[in-house]
């Protein structure tokens, strides 16, 4: 790291911090050379890879503009869209290192989005999954329900395992 004063290429590390939820490290250096102090952020870059080969650096507003358009009209706020890409993020990032196929990322809106609003979940979904016709719209609307009922007994289950005294 060049030193923004003197140019020099030694620095110490003086404090660092976990910033952006643990995404970035934010570093507070001291020049060797001329003692200047200045602040580095360092952040693991993720890269998503296109269809055609080409790289880009992943984008939580992409994932935000793209869901939010599926949630237009709905009761969404602008937190739980970022709470969504962040969560779509740290799942590609888990799954997939430091490059991610970008189908990977459609796949990986499904889950938490079906979770936060089913209605957009099915506009995301008859774009993401390409819906001819209405017999698509009818078996994703037979998953959601089983999906949902899944839940409703593993909840259940869950509930009678933990009996109140």
């Amino acid at each position: 790291m060049l030193c923004p004063s003197c140019s020099s290429d030694s620095s110490r590390v003086v404090d660092s911090r976990s910033i952006e939820m643990g995404v970035s490290i934010r570093r507070r250096r001291e020049c060797s050379q001329c003692q200047t102090r200045f602040t580095t952020i360092e952040r693991s870059v993720l890269l998503v890879v296109k269809r055609n080969g080409v790289t880009e650096e992943f984008s939580r507003e992409k994932v935000i503009k793209g869901v939010r358009r599926a949630c237009q009209g709905r009761d969404v706020s602008d937190d739980a869209l970022k709470r969504l890409a962040h969560e779509v993020e740290q799942a590609v990032r888990v799954a997939h290192g430091s490059q991610v196929p970008a189908n990977q990322i459609g796949l990986a809106i499904l889950d938490p989005l079906r979770t936060l609003d089913e209605v957009a979940y099915l506009r995301f979904a008859s774009v993401y999954k390409s819906f001819n016709c209405a017999e698509d719209f009818e078996q994703e609307i037979e998953s959601l329900r089983a999906h949902r009922k899944a839940l409703a007994e593993r909840q259940d289950g869950s509930e009678s395992s933990h009996p109140e005294s």
